[in-house]
Formats: C-alpha cells, structure tokens, sequence
C-alpha cells in the first residue's frame, strides 16, 4: 500500500532525527515524508534539510505562524500546508509528530490492517513515554480505542468522508467522532508500541485547557457532556483547575454564540455515541 506521512516540525532539534530515523527504518517505506518547517529558530531546518540531501524520500516545506504553542490550530494549520503539496494517489494518509520513535515494522502492521479490513477508518498502536525512573511506560488514554493526535493513520476513504484535519483543538477527537458518523471503525493495536519522546501536554499552558472546552461546545457535546469528559480529564490530570478552566470555555463559547464545528446531525449523533460510552464504561 501506497502512503504519505506529513511531520509538523516546531523547534523540534531534540528529537527530529530520531523520528525521522525511526521512519526511514520502516520495513514498509511512505512514497513521501514531508517535514513542515514551522517557523522554527533552532537547528530544526538544519537537521531536514541533512535527511533531504541524502533520502529521495523526504521533503522540507517552510511555513510561518504564531510561536505560540497551542494544541490543533498550529499543528493542524501547518498539516495542512503539506498535505497541500501531496496528491491523492495515496492509500492511506499519517499525521505524525516530531518527537516519535516508531517500531521498524510500524507501517507494515497498519497498512495490512486497513488492507484486511476496509471499514477501518484511522488505526494506530499505543503511546509508552518515559516515568521517574526511565523506564518506558504506557501513558495512553483511558479509552483503548482511540488513536492519540501524535501518530494518527487514516484510509484515503475516510480522510476524503471526514474532510480532512479540523484546524481546532480538540481535532484529534473531532475526526474519530466523524469518522464513526460516516462508518469507518477505529482500530487501535496494542502490540504497536510507540515511543514518545516528550511527555504528554508539557507544553499546553492554561489558554489551551479553556480552548478544550470551548472545543465540547463546538463539537455539540451538551452540558452533561462536557461536566463528565471535564471531571475525567481533570481527574487524569489530578488538577481542578483544568475542570474549572473547560467549563469557562465552554460556557464562553456559548456566550459568544460561536459556531459549531459539526453539524446539528452529526452533533446528535455525537452524543449518542458518547452516552452509549459512557453507560458501557459503567456497565
């Protein structure tokens, strides 16, 4: 199977090569790596530009946006800027970040599951980041069936049915629920044990945490939603202010009358499957 990987790139010289060298190792090789250059003021250029000198493979695109780090609009937006440079002769499409070590037969694995079961939408395996003690450790969400944002696959069908990526946090939620709209299944192999360098959020500050609850109001999650998706990521996070924080921008966004990101189908559709979840969980 035919597939392209896009790596948005933001400062990124501590861990770039790796990723890059991890990808180049894949038993089963993308057609083209594109690496977005965004508006980087370290080495990062320096370090692409030494793998585009020697891999036909791989490409560099400089773009230029805010410095500011903030979960899906900078990282989508700068997406999307490569994804403008590939055309679609593509089986399946990868979001990857800069700071992933991937296992060699990574690919390989999610190109046979999208080639052995085509109702599957986005696939991915599991993210292990590094505890006190620098020992690898599984740091996925509590739900095992979604694909986290930093190593996310898609099928060209699905890609198309979803739109692409959402330039707004909460994307990589977004695009699951979608897919799921449109009848594509999330697949999620345990085996697939993915290293990520950079521990989860470290660089989320408190305007990204009311962005994610301005993000369930546009998503049309509803109040009892979002109180009980808040109160689990605040519980996570062993943190109330991430509670209080949703909740300011969730109410914000409703003040503001902002406009949803879904439609009023999709939206109700959206909550059901987040109840049908929800009562599973408790079950």
């Amino acid at each position: 199977m035919n597939y392209y990987i896009i790596i948005p790139a933001h400062n990124e010289e501590k861990f770039l090569s790796e990723t890059l060298s991890s990808v180049l190792r894949q038993t089963l090789l993308p057609k083209k790596i594109i690496v977005v250059n965004d508006h980087s003021t370290d080495s990062t250029e320096q370090i692409i530009d030494s793998y585009v000198s020697t891999n036909i493979i791989v490409d560099k695109l400089n773009t230029t946006s805010t410095t500011e780090h903030l979960p899906g609009s900078k990282v989508i937006n700068a997406f999307n800027k490569g994804l403008s440079e590939l055309d679609n002769k593509f089986d399946f499409i990868v979001k990857l970040d800069a700071d992933i070590i991937l296992p060699n037969d990574y690919f390989e694995r999610i190109a046979y599951i999208f080639k052995g079961n085509p109702k599957v939408g986005i696939a991915g395996g599991f993210a292990y980041e590094k505890d006190s003690s620098a020992t690898w450790k599984l740091n996925h969400p509590m739900n095992k069936d979604h694909v986290r944002g930093a190593f996310k696959a898609y099928s060209k069908a699905c890609f198309i049915a979803i739109g692409g990526l959402k330039n707004a946090i909460g994307w990589d939620t977004l695009d699951e629920l979608l897919a799921q709209f449109y009848g594509f299944e999330i697949f999620t192999d345990n085996s697939l044990k993915v290293k990520h360098l950079r521990p989860t959020g470290q660089a989320y500050n408190e305007k990204a945490k009311i962005l994610q609850g301005k993000a369930m109001y546009k998503m049309r999650y509803g109040f009892l939603i979002t109180f009980i998706a808040s109160l689990k990521m605040a519980v996570k996070q062993k943190s109330y202010k991430t509670f209080i924080a949703n909740f300011e921008g969730y109410y914000t966004a409703r003040k503001e009358n902002e406009p949803f990101l879904v439609s009023e189908k999709q939206g109700n559709f959206i909550r059901r499957l987040r109840w049908k979840n929800i009562k599973r969980k408790l079950l």
